[in-house]
């Protein structure tokens, strides 16, 4: 039996650390590509650091996308993030650009042909999940880390909060009782602030406000650990104080580790690549098992062969919460949505440029947009999945 009163710790980091500085220009790329042709391969890397930028990878797609434009994106990035220091400006810093065609060998195995469906970009293997600790279906600790530090860039960017910088991180620590999150015990807060005589007291009480509103009621007492930029002084953030990469965060794009991961990053991947697209797929089932009132719990696992279409294995675990026969929900998962490459986009809509706004505060949790984006949060198969209970 799992156990039932513990304490659980997720973090999440802001739009300016530097992995998610990196995790948003390879994002943009890969929109750039698909609002240009819905079927254009993107397999981007950025690396960011002192008044640096490089971009690296693999594409196949119009001509129209050049190095000079890809480096404007980046720049406009960078803007939209907010840097503009000396040790990292958007203006100013060094941008090159390294991409080149996809391999021909990869290609052969992705794309169809013939009688050949398309098949899987990589072999591995790739995790979703959901619970009912949250209205959002996901664990309280990530979507409450995220959530203060949407909060903050909010007021950041708006003005109403000017000496926070962009880059931040934030922690929670939650308490279960009887399986039910209840409470904070500890929140780590380190932000960026543009002002060197603002003592650690100061940024608290710029912060806290927007920590409290971002927790439930009630969630933090008189007992909670605070721990607001706990080393002193944060002036110097960003890539100027320390070097970012594409998919460094993937604990924090997906469930903060309350559930599995396989291992693979999203960000600067087309759909066509499963590590992104069927993620995406297991988080959007275990979303509509758990919304159907099928369990409380759901755990997907989904494996891929390089070249192959159809997936391997398909692994459902309802972790002792479920109303229904685990192997009968395998079996109707695959019936209910297509889970090749091509029958996760097409079911997903996911071949459009959605993918600069994930790249940021979570993959999941999120609300679905009506131009597509976030489309893997939709509940539209509970009707579907719901006479399985019993």
């Amino acid at each position: 039996m799992a156990r039932q009163n513990y304490l659980f710790t997720s973090e999440s980091v802001s739009e300016g650390h530097p992995d998610k500085v990196c995790d948003r220009i390879s994002d943009a790329v890969v929109d750039a590509y698909l609002k240009e042709m819905p079927e254009a391969r993107v397999a981007c890397e950025t690396l960011a650091t002192t008044n640096r930028i490089v971009v690296a990878g693999e594409t196949r797609g119009p001509a129209s996308i050049t190095n000079d434009y890809i480096a404007h994106l980046a720049r406009m990035a960078v803007k939209d993030i907010g840097y503009e220091q000396d040790g990292f400006h958007w203006e100013n810093c060094d941008v090159a650009v390294h991409l080149h065609a996809q391999s021909a060998h990869i290609a052969q195995g992705v794309d169809a042909g013939g009688n050949k469906d398309e098949g899987a970009g990589d072999q591995g293997i790739m995790f979703g999940y959901a619970c009912r600790e949250t209205e959002e279906l996901m664990p309280a600790p990530i979507l409450y880390s995220h959530r203060i530090l949407s909060l903050l860039a909010d007021a950041r960017k708006s003005g109403k909060e000017p000496v926070l910088g962009p880059d931040a991180k934030s922690q929670v620590t939650v308490r279960y009782e009887n399986g039910v999150p209840v409470a904070a015990t500890s929140i780590v807060l380190s932000t960026q602030h543009l002002d060197p005589a603002l003592t650690s007291e100061d940024v608290r009480r710029i912060v806290e406000p927007y920590i409290r509103t971002a927790l439930p009621d009630g969630w933090i007492t008189g007992e909670t650990a605070w721990h607001v930029n706990p080393t002193g002084a944060f002036v110097i953030g960003g890539p100027d104080g320390d070097a970012g990469l594409t998919g460094r965060k993937i604990i924090v794009d997906t469930y903060g580790g309350a559930a599995p991961h396989g291992g693979g990053a999203f960000s600067g991947k087309d759909p066509t690549k499963v590590d992104r697209s069927a993620a995406y797929a297991a988080r959007y089932l275990a979303k509509n098992v758990v919304a159907a009132d099928l369990a409380d719990r759901c755990t997907i696992q989904l494996s891929y062969a390089i070249g192959v279409s159809e997936p391997l294995s398909v692994y459902v675990d309802l972790h002792g919460t479920g109303r229904c026969d685990e192997a009968r929900l395998e079996s109707t998962l695959r019936d209910v949505m297509g889970l090749s490459p091509r029958g996760i986009r097409e079911h997903l809509n996911l071949n459009k440029p959605i993918y600069e706004r994930t790249a940021a505060y979570g993959h999941f949790g999120r609300q679905p947009d009506a131009d597509g984006g976030f489309s893997w949060e939709k509940t539209d198969l509970v009707d579907t999945l719901r006479p399985l209970a019993g």
